[in-house]
């Protein structure tokens, strides 16, 4: 009997820990033009909630071959064409197919460095966004060579918000993350959007960034990055190793009266002013005590006291 019990303790203490061992929690696959999906095998597993897609990634390939692949051969600027316009048409057929058989769908743009603007417009044409469906800004990493900046990012957001009445939500890693969270002040809006939280771990207790988001929105759990043939988090029937799986914590019926998102989260109160007194009795020493005390996190996590709403006069601004 002891035995047993610690058996049901242990599972229920991993099912807190992994969310996606609990079977009443949704699943949502994402999955990019070269994920290969059979979906009469994926519809069978009734966890699935829904299908994020990826959609436009930076700008639009160039079919006059200029630009960008100026300098390219003429074949392979072609074939880059062709690869762009063949997967503008695999995200049209599979939003057809998922939304058919019952899922709920969403759409990522992968930010790229440049041209904030014209990236969102571009995102919105190739993604045609409707109002049930979610819309995603992926930043992959800090490296402003290769992904778009948070200055950049807080432009398209606001341009998204500005031609649709929704922001969309922000995709990222830990680092990134924790970044904008130490740093909220400078991204009053990128700190505020729903979190889609990249981390390969069994838990994030004590490592997610709670100094500015009190939850994600989605986990993404797994991918080829910790999915094998011999070890995998979660299996998805009719996909590979390479495809993402995330977990919410809700129901799949709690998930679809959530599911377009579309605002702010709310606004994290400044914390309260610490007085140092100044006089002949505080001395230098004792004020480089008190300063080292102080969080240096919580401090650079202020933000403003007033929500920021970008409206289109100002979200170039940001």
């Amino acid at each position: 009997m002891v035995l047993a019990l610690l058996g049901l303790a242990s599972r229920l203490a991993a099912a807190e820990n992994q969310p996606w061992n609990d079977p009443q929690n949704a699943l949502i696959v994402d999955a990019y033009e070269l994920n290969t999906i059979d979906w009469d095998q994926l519809l069978q597993d009734k966890r699935i909630a829904a299908f994020i897609s990826k959609a436009s990634d930076g700008l639009p390939e160039s079919f006059s071959c200029t630009g960008d692949h100026a300098g390219d051969t003429f074949a392979h600027c072609k074939t880059m064409w062709r690869k762009y316009a063949v997967s503008r048409e695999l995200y049209q057929t599979r939003r057809v197919l998922a939304k058919m058989n019952g899922l709920l769908w969403g759409a990522y743009h992968l930010g790229r460095p440049g041209n904030p603007i014209d990236q969102a417009n571009h995102f919105l044409d190739y993604a045609d966004p409707k109002p049930d469906e979610l819309m995603v800004l992926d930043i992959d990493g800090l490296d402003a060579t290769q992904f778009m900046s948070l200055d950049d990012a807080q432009i398209f957001v606001g341009h998204i918000k500005v031609r649709t009445g929704r922001y969309p939500i922000l995709y990222t890693n830990h680092n990134t993350a924790k970044y904008i969270a130490d740093h909220r002040e400078d991204y009053p809006i990128l700190s505020r959007l729903p979190l889609w939280y990249a981390r390969y771990k069994p838990d994030v207790t004590g490592t997610f960034p709670l100094g500015n988001w009190d939850n994600y929105a989605l986990w993404q759990f797994s991918s080829s990055d910790n999915c094998s043939e011999k070890t995998c988090p979660y299996r998805v029937p009719g996909t590979l190793t390479d495809i993402d799986v995330n977990v919410v914590q809700m129901t799949k019926v709690q998930l679809a009266k959530i599911w377009p998102q579309g605002d702010l989260l709310p606004a994290k109160p400044e914390p309260a002013p610490m007085i140092i007194a100044k006089g002949p009795s505080c001395t230098a020493p004792l004020q480089k005590l008190v300063s080292l005390m102080i969080d240096p996190i919580v401090t650079a996590a202020t933000t403003q006291s007033k929500p920021v709403e970008i409206n289109e006069l100002n979200y170039q601004d940001f």
